[in-house]
C-alpha cells in the first residue's frame, strides 16, 4: 500500500466511524487523538520518517507492542493509561481491517494483544489538612495564582475530572440562590454540582477580572489567552 493510505484511513475513522457511525463524545474522540498524538511521536523515533509518511504496513504488531512498552517504560504511564490507549488502537485496527481486507492479517494480529491485568488498590484522598495547604499554596497576589485557588477550591468541592473541568466556560456556572456549576460528563451525562458560598466568592472574584480579548468563553485562562488543557492540569 501507498504511504497516503494510512492518513487516508485514519482520518476516515474519525470521521466516519466515530463522528457518524457511532457518534463518539467529545471526550472519546479527544483520548483517541491523544493516543494516535503519541504514536506519531514514538513513531518518528522508531521509523525516522514524518507521520504523514507512515504506512499501514509499518504498524505491525511488534510496533504498537513496543508502543505500549514505551508508554509505562518511558513515559511512566499506568497500566489502566496503558490499556486505554490499546483500547482505542483495537478498535481503529477493526475498521482497517473492515475496509482493507488486504490487511486482516495485519490486523488480526494487533487486535490479539490483550489488556494487561493490574491491582486495583483503595480509592485515596486528601484529609483535610492537605486539601487546605494544597488550596493556600497559590500565591494570591498573582493572576495565575488566583485563577489556580479558584481552580482548586472548584476541583475540592465537585470532584470534577480532568476534562471535565478544563472545558468548562463561563456560561457553566451560575451564581446568586442554588449557586453551582453544570457540565456535560462522562456518559454524556449532564452534571450540575451545588458550590459553597466561600467556593462561589472566590470564583466570582475571578471572574471578576477582565478577560483577555478573544477568549471570552474561558472558564481558566492561561497566557497567551488560551484555555488550559489536560495535559497542563494532569
Amino acid at each position: 500500500m501507498n504511504a497516503s493510505s494510512f492518513p487516508a484511513l485514519l482520518e476516515r475513522f474519525f470521521t466516519e466511524r466515530l463522528l457518524n457511525q457511532m457518534g463518539a463524545s467529545p471526550h472519546t474522540i479527544a483520548a483517541y487523538r491523544d493516543t494516535f498524538r503519541l504514536l506519531f511521536q514514538f513513531a518518528v523515533e522508531q521509523h525516522g520518517r514524518a507521520p504523514s509518511q507512515l504506512r499501514m504496513e509499518d504498524l505491525d504488531v511488534a510496533f504498537v507492542g513496543r508502543f505500549l512498552d514505551h508508554l509505562e517504560s518511558k513515559r511512566g504511564n499506568s497500566t489502566r493509561t496503558r490499556n486505554n490507549r490499546l483500547a482505542a488502537l483495537h478498535s481503529f485496527f477493526q475498521f482497517v481491517a473492515i475496509h482493507e481486507p488486504a490487511l486482516a492479517m495485519q490486523c488480526q494480529r494487533v487486535l490479539a494483544l490483550p489488556s494487561k491485568r493490574f491491582m486495583r488498590g483503595p480509592v485515596e484522598f486528601l484529609t483535610d489538612e492537605e486539601t487546605a495547604a494544597l488550596v493556600a499554596a497559590p500565591d494570591p497576589r498573582a493572576w495565575i495564582g488566583r485563577r489556580d485557588k479558584a481552580l482548586l477550591l472548584v476541583a475540592v468541592q465537585t470532584g470534577l475530572r480532568n476534562s471535565e473541568i478544563t472545558s468548562l466556560r463561563r456560561r457553566d456556572v451560575e451564581f446568586g440562590v442554588g449557586a453551582h456549576v453544570c457540565c456535560l460528563g462522562k456518559g454524556r451525562k449532564m452534571r450540575c454540582t451545588p458550590l459553597r458560598p466561600d467556593v462561589a466568592a472566590v470564583l466570582k472574584e475571578w471572574l471578576a477580572h477582565p478577560e483577555p480579548p478573544g477568549k471570552q468563553a474561558v472558564l481558566w485562562i492561561m497566557p497567551p489567552t488560551v484555555g488550559l488543557v489536560r495535559p497542563i492540569v494532569g
